[in-house]
């Protein structure tokens, strides 16, 4: 191999570089020219280690992460509010969701769901979609580093205010039409569309989160059978089983938009067993102060034939665009964010989690130790599951140096599955393929302020699916 590639084989004594003359910066300019290369200003000594030799996109893990506020819990993980300490975007926050393999693998669907979330996540750019900076996993746990969505979630402010106005609802759902029909475009359903799955960055603009629940691959004519969803805001043709495609999303979006202008959705009772048999055969009640423009949108999203739904055919978004309840919409400036949201939340700093249920925030941000990993079988379910934002890289190289960086005290970090900031009503659903099994684990807690104010608790509305 040595004379393929004319490597010259020293010995360990020959190679310690005793002996052999150091060379000036006037040799070394000497013999750059006669090996043909200009020497080019002034140069210094490097100390040869993996960081000099190999500086791209830097090693991401829990320890590059400051734990700062519990945001959320679910049964399969936690939300964190963290800071970045070290390596690009140091000082950063950030939103960290933290899942148990674990507790994933135990369930073939789960796996897939995450999987898909994953991908979606790193497939998916749009200003109403929560973004992906990072995502990395160790031998117990998967994580995601998602932008921090400081202005709480939609579901807070519908519960602070009861019901909105037509015209801050009309804000809200052209956002939400937008985001939906960019995932449809690239064929996509959403499938988990409720309050606590929006919400608001801190200038107020809507982003939807959450993608456990969405299915690939779903164009024009294709159909899937999964039952998963939030019961009030789930379609009748998943109740049925029917097959369903993108338009139970707008099915979706007219019981939110019933919830917004009414304080409800259109179809609940006592047990989930009468919410579905209304959903399926209830007479849709209008409140009589609604305006013209919205009980015709409520009447075209909310029919039970997906067909005739307003969004159920080729046009899909562009039709809902079109409706007159939305005719005061420029939708250019919609999507370039231009129009002033209703509501800006008032925030008094980065870490500010105000907006978020105390019932979290007041928790000491704790990650459990990280010991049991996953069988090699089971662990290739997550195969790939590392990820670093496009415009991460990009700063990496803008920011190229070969000087060495001091780094940052590490910091630990945490689990569970849950979604990016979801409110805790469960959800439910039933398989369709299957994959392998594996055990849980998680890090240590840093100091908290404990933050004022309370909220109300949630209502009970059962999620199926994941």
């Amino acid at each position: 191999m040595a004379a393929v590639f004319d490597i010259d084989l020293e010995t360990e004594e020959a190679s310690d570089g005793e002996g052999e003359p150091e060379l000036s910066p006037a040799d070394v300019d000497a013999e750059l020219r006669a090996a043909g290369l200009e020497p080019v200003g002034r140069y210094e000594e490097v100390e040869l280690s993996e960081s000099s030799v190999n500086p791209g996109p830097e090693r991401i893990g829990p320890h590059c992460f400051e734990l700062l506020r519990v945001l959320g819990k679910g049964g399969y993980g936690k939300v964190f509010q963290v800071r970045k300490v070290q390596g690009t975007n140091t000082g950063k926050i950030f939103a960290m969701k933290v899942l148990r393999k674990a507790k994933i693998v135990c369930n073939a669907k789960d796996t897939a769901h995450t999987r898909a979330e994953r991908s979606i996540l790193e497939a998916v750019r749009h200003p109403f979609i929560v973004e992906l900076v990072y995502a990395f996993q160790t031998g117990g746990k998967l994580y995601l580093i998602l932008e921090c969505l400081s202005g709480g979630e939609l579901f807070t402010h519908l519960e602070r205010e009861g019901i909105f106005m037509e015209d801050t609802a009309c804000f809200y759902l052209g956002e939400i039409t937008l985001a939906l029909g960019h995932l449809h475009s690239q064929g996509i359903i959403y499938r988990d569309l409720k309050p606590e799955n929006i919400m608001l960055n801190s200038q107020g603009h809507i982003k939807l989160t959450d993608f456990g629940l969405c299915k690939e691959s779903i164009h024009e004519g294709c159909i899937t059978h999964t039952f998963c969803g939030t019961v009030e805001y789930m379609a009748p043709e998943i109740l049925v089983r029917s097959g369903h495609n993108r338009a139970v999303d707008w099915w979706s979006l007219g019981a939110l938009m019933y919830d917004m202008l009414t304080g409800s959705p259109p179809f609940t009772a006592e047990n989930r067993k009468k919410t579905v048999d209304k959903i399926l055969r209830g007479k849709l009640t209008l409140p009589p102060y609604l305006t013209p423009d919205a009980r015709e949108l409520l009447k075209k999203f909310l029919k039970r034939n997906p067909s005739q739904r307003v969004g159920g055919g080729a046009g899909d978004a562009a039709d809902v665009q079109k409706q007159p309840f939305f005719r005061h919409i420029n939708w250019d400036d919609l999507l370039a964010r231009r129009v002033d949201p209703p509501f800006r939340p008032c925030l008094q700093s980065e870490e500010d989690v105000s907006q978020f249920d105390t019932r979290f925030t007041r928790q000491t941000p704790v990650d459990s130790p990280d010991g049991a990993a996953l069988s090699e079988s089971a662990d290739q379910a997550f195969l790939g599951f590392t990820y670093v934002a496009p415009s991460v890289l990009e700063s990496i190289k803008e920011g190229f140096s070969y000087q060495r960086k001091q780094r940052s005290p590490r910091t630990p970090v945490s689990p569970l599955k849950f979604s990016p900031f979801e409110g805790l009503r469960p959800s439910v659903e039933v398989p369709e393929p299957p994959p392998a099994p594996a055990p849980a684990v998680g890090t240590a807690p840093l100091p908290i302020r404990p933050p004022t104010g309370t909220k109300k608790a949630k209502k009970g509305r059962g999620r199926c699916g994941r």
